[in-house]
């Protein structure tokens, strides 16, 4: 497929950043944002990129982009997001934290807490707050994914189901307009309904370019959510699910 020289590094970007912005690119190729947005326009008509608020990224399907990728999307975003998220949990409280790195986010915040008790399937998690003096980690057990670290199978659903915590900390890969939260591997999902459902409270955070994704397996419905956090909400029906079934929606972009 023939794509002119700036179509194709818009493209290897996209790969390496994991999203690409008008604005940035207009600044790095020296044209308007006019201009980008055809580019980016063309692109995704191509099926090559995928139109988010603001620019693009490689299209979903039923892969997950590379874990240093997701990273990079809206990294700042997710860092409120985080920051907000710890704030909903006090000291001495016990949670779940799983596999995502909004939820990893979460984490870092939570590191100017006191006497918390983590139990997570993500080894990033453990290792980042292990060596908090106060904290007590439990990490639990299965097959760990080479990709993310993220810990999967039936054994980590059954080692989660021995605890009944205060708090869950979730994520999504997406968020269907529907109020589905969807996700790739069918194992990391039995782990996080098992999360869901041994916690009193469930917190999801997610940044609003899950909107715009896709995946193929059903992790539950954002009725199950106690606490929804994200960066902004521009899904009206979103808005109602919140409403019809009482989640409390924190938009981090309106504080």
């Amino acid at each position: 497929m023939y794509l002119a020289p700036r179509h194709s590094e818009i493209i290897e970007l996209a790969k390496i950043e994991g999203r690409v912005l008008v604005d940035d690119l207009a600044t790095r190729f020296d044209v308007t944002p006019q201009t980008i947005r055809k580019d980016l326009n063309d692109l995704c008509e191509r099926q090559l990129l995928m139109r988010i608020h603001g620019g693009a990224v490689i299209p979903s399907s039923t892969q997950n982009m590379e874990y240093a990728q997701r990273g990079k999307i809206a990294a700042e975003e997710k860092q409120t997001i985080g920051a907000a998220a710890a704030n909903l949990i006090p000291d001495n409280a016990s949670l779940f934290i799983n596999i995502g790195t909004t939820t990893e986010a979460v984490s870092q915040a939570l590191l100017r807490h006191g006497r918390l008790m983590v139990i997570t399937n993500n080894i990033n998690v453990a290792n980042r707050m292990r060596t908090h003096p106060q904290f007590e980690v439990v990490i639990a057990g299965g097959v760990v994914r080479a990709s993310d670290g993220g810990i999967v199978g039936e054994a980590a659903v059954d080692f989660i189901r021995q605890f009944k915590v205060d708090y869950a900390v979730i994520g999504a890969s997406a968020i269907d307009h529907d109020g589905a939260l969807l996700d790739y591997d069918f194992r990391e999902v039995k782990v996080a309904q098992a999360i869901i459902a041994n916690a009193r409270q469930v917190i999801l955070v997610a940044d609003s370019t899950k909107f715009e994704r896709t995946a193929p397996v059903r992790i539950g419905h954002l009725e199950q959510v106690d606490t929804f956090v994200t960066d902004r909400c521009p899904n009206d029906k979103i808005r109602g699910i919140c409403r019809e079934f009482d989640v409390e929606l924190i938009e981090t972009l309106a504080l």
